[in-house]
């Protein structure tokens, strides 16, 4: 599965090649078959205002291999920063609810592999993490994840109600 660029845009002078929705379609009809996925990350994709994610997980669902959760705010200056899963500028609810209705669609059609891995990607450092020695893995501390899964676990729970007659 691709990840997305990371950051979105050119970085020393070195292009991007994987950061639009129109980039990763290119990618896919390259190697026509189910093998080749995406991962869906939302804070990679999501760095750029003009990606649509919501959509994006509507129409590339089927070839979605690996889901990373992470919301961005992005400042009046172009500026963009991680922010907490369930908070930023992007629509979570918009983009869980587009995953949990190509899930429900990959399970009636028998996929074998409807279920979709999903992960917080990054997390705040908090509490406990704060005092652990370096090195410390930014974005990737204990606590901070753990709370980012458990408010999306949450967000996932409340929106499937929405699914069940």
């Amino acid at each position: 599965a691709i990840h997305p660029d990371d950051p979105p845009f050119p970085v020393l002078g070195l292009p991007r090649i994987v950061s639009t929705e129109s980039d990763l379609q290119t990618i896919l009809e390259l190697v026509d078959t189910p093998a080749n996925g995406l991962c869906y990350c939302t804070g990679s994709l999501g760095a750029r205002r003009d990606n649509d994610l919501p959509g994006i997980a509507r129409r590339l669902g089927p070839r979605i291999h690996a889901v990373h959760l992470r919301s961005v705010q992005h400042s009046a200056d172009g500026v963009f920063y991680e922010a907490n899963h369930l908070e930023g500028s992007m629509d979570m609810p918009a983009v869980v609810r587009a995953l949990l209705e190509e899930q429900a669609a990959r399970r009636i059609s028998a996929r074998a592999d409807w279920r979709l891995t999903l992960r917080p990607d990054h997390g705040h450092t908090m509490l406990d993490d704060l005092a652990k020695p370096p090195p410390a893995c930014p974005g990737y501390s204990l606590i901070g994840r753990l709370r980012g899964l458990a408010e999306l676990r949450g967000l996932q729970l409340g929106l499937s109600r929405s699914f069940e007659p």
